[in-house]
């Protein structure tokens, strides 16, 4: 199917295409997949922080090659769940085997970014996608999202062509009453707008980010909170932690967000954080990886981060990295690469929240409460940029981050330019091994596991758990990475994102400087 941006219809979603793999040198029979597919199930041992020095290939490499349990009269039979996870680990522990074997220029080019295949790839889709896109018919902005972040990603752009034509695409995407759409004609959904705002931010030029009408998205907005505090994701639609979010971010990177978008966010978000650590996407639910940096972020843009449990939250999150060296989403569940950047992501973020988890986790050695639930500002009023005289003792909500319109948006800005006073809280060299060698396609793009198709999701955040990993030991915003935090040739450093945004640091600069001067 045709697919050209702003006149005709496009599908959206995780594509699943077929690919003829004709793999001849020896670094593309390493990357090879094993033969028998893999589904969704079972647990993974936990990676926690580990040292820079030490080499994810060495410890992975060592693990014996994995086996059902030992059986003995009437033993019980591994269920299917075990199964699946016993077959995921042996295929990526075979990729490492070969890994570890081979010699150093060959393990050099196995670690080695793809970026032309990836580029060519990823701009095909934009161009024309198949009939299996049809069904995501509903989505189609993200699809340009997915796409256009991966490019930028890789440090490349579209033509100027291209991009006009996105950009009056998502125009059309555009609701008359705010907000915008799967597509043209459409319901207007949290998501989707997420996704397009997104994406014009990644254009980034001053056409792009024009063309985003804020009085009718503030609107929107408005119409989608819920008396819960919480938001859903369209007229009568769900209300969970991701419309929270997807709110919030469009919100706070626009420099529309107030008062009342705020109210009660907080109380709704605290409520879904589980006995685990972890946050789920409504009250009661299982804790889940995206619903966590959801949370997470969203709560770091109303500047009630400390009101969360943050030493459970990072445990929680920190034993989703498994034996196969990247994060499941959930527990008992199969690794995945887009975890990279839901799981490494919020990781990313509490590394800037050092002073409130180890002011938590003081209290609770001293047997106080590890978080409150009042309200705690979690930013000085230096640091996000606020008269100190807001500040004030008691208040129900973070007054220090309130007072004039414009300075809670600023906490996006605050937060970045924040030093990291801690290293990364996973092992971000054994996550780059996972992406490069289990998720990444030869032939361009990235995938979920060995055994799956590549698709434009998986090649986001992929990507995005890629940016997160390299960068994790600068602990300054616009210092990068030294060579031995980057896997593989030092070529392989990608764009820089903003955690709490997912777009490219120098993009959201950009666009902050634009939506903060209107």
């Amino acid at each position: 199917m045709s697919l050209r941006i702003g006149h005709r219809r496009i599908g959206f979603g995780r594509p699943k295409p077929t690919h003829s793999r004709n793999r001849t040198s020896t670094s593309r029979q390493a990357r090879a997949d094993a033969s028998a597919p893999s589904s969704s199930c079972l647990p993974t041992s936990g990676i926690t922080s580990a040292s820079m020095e030490s080499s994810p290939s060495s410890s992975s490499l060592s693990q014996p090659h994995p086996t059902p349990p030992p059986t003995s009269s009437g033993p019980p039979r591994p269920t299917i769940t075990q199964l699946e996870q016993f077959n995921v680990e042996a295929k990526v522990f075979e990729i490492y085997r070969m890994l570890h074997g081979a010699d150093p220029s060959t393990r050099s080019v196995m670690l080695e970014i793809w970026r032309d295949k990836h580029i060519e790839f990823l701009t095909r889709g934009l161009e024309q996608l198949g009939p299996s896109f049809l069904v995501l018919d509903a989505n189609r902005p993200w699809i340009c999202y997915w796409i256009i972040h991966s490019i930028s990603l890789l440090g490349d752009s579209l033509d100027s062509e291209l991009e006009d034509r996105v950009v009056e695409f998502l125009s059309r995407c555009q609701d008359q009453n705010g907000g915008y759409s799967g597509g043209p004609g459409q319901m207007p959904h949290l998501a989707t707008t997420y996704a397009a705002v997104n994406t014009l931010i990644t254009l980034g030029s001053e056409m792009a980010l024009s063309s985003i009408h804020r009085e009718n998205l503030v609107k929107f907005l408005h119409r989608m909170k819920d008396s819960s505090g919480a938001f859903r994701m369209h007229d009568g639609g769900e209300i969970d932690v991701r419309a929270c979010y997807t709110a919030i971010s469009v919100a706070s990177v626009l420099n529309i967000l107030d008062d009342e978008l705020i109210k009660g966010l907080g109380n709704y978000i605290l409520s879904c954080q589980t006995y685990e650590g972890g946050i789920s996407g409504e009250p009661g639910s299982e804790a889940h990886g995206g619903y966590t940096f959801c949370g997470l972020a969203a709560m770091i843009l109303i500047n009630e981060a400390g009101r969360l449990d943050l030493p459970r939250l990072i445990d929680w999150v920190a034993l989703r990295q498994g034996v196969e060296c990247g994060f499941q989403g959930r527990v008992n569940k199969l690794v995945d690469g887009c975890y990279s950047f839901w799981q490494g992501g919020s990781l990313a973020l509490a590394q800037r929240l050092f002073p409130i988890l180890q002011s938590q986790s003081e209290s609770s050695l001293a047997g106080g409460v590890q978080a409150s639930a009042d309200c705690t500002c979690d930013f000085t009023t230096v640091e996000a940029g606020l008269d100190e005289n807001l500040c004030t003792v008691g208040t129900s909500h973070c007054e220090s981050a309130k007072g004039v319109e414009g300075e809670l948006s600023d906490l996006g800005f605050s937060f970045i330019k924040r030093h990291s006073e801690c290293g990364p809280l996973f092992h971000s060299i054994a996550l780059q091994q996972y992406i490069l060698l289990c998720s990444q396609v030869l032939e361009g793009g990235f995938k979920d596991k060995p055994g799956k198709q590549r698709d434009f999701y998986h090649s986001c955040y992929c990507l995005s758990g890629l940016s997160v990993s390299q960068y994790s030991w600068s602990g300054d915003a616009d210092v990068p990475p030294l060579p031995r935090a980057v896997l593989g040739p030092y070529t392989n450093l990608l764009e820089r994102i903003h955690p709490l945004y997912n777009v490219s640091l120098d993009k959201y600069y950009k666009a902050h400087e634009f939506f903060f001067n209107i």
